[in-house]
């Protein structure tokens, strides 16, 4: 069902697109996120972003792109982040499984 919100158990799948600031270029931040991501079984991407953020297109739980949230906010060791900005909407449907975007 593209563009709506669906519910699965009882939760509702949905979409986050999420901008990570700090130190997040350079020190392996997009494939922590592409494993912590697939881990947990959301689909979507990550890229890096031209100003030194990385971006996050997620679909899923909402519940479990929460605690991916809270994971982002660690991230590998030589990362710092400063920033984690979400904006929430309804999913697509139009991922598979989760990539790396160059």
């Amino acid at each position: 069902m593209v563009g709506q919100v669906t519910e699965s158990a009882g939760e509702t799948t949905v979409r986050a697109h999420i901008t990570v600031s700090g130190r997040v270029q350079g020190v392996g931040y997009r494939a922590f996120a592409a494993r912590v991501a697939t881990r947990r079984g959301l689909s979507g991407g990550v890229r890096n972003l031209d100003d030194g953020r990385v971006q996050l297109d997620v679909e899923g739980k909402k519940s479990v792109i929460e605690a991916l949230l809270h994971e982002l906010q660690k991230g590998p060791p030589a990362a710092r982040v400063t920033k984690i900005e979400t904006e929430w909407s309804a999913a697509t449907d139009r991922f598979s499984s989760f990539s790396i975007w160059y």
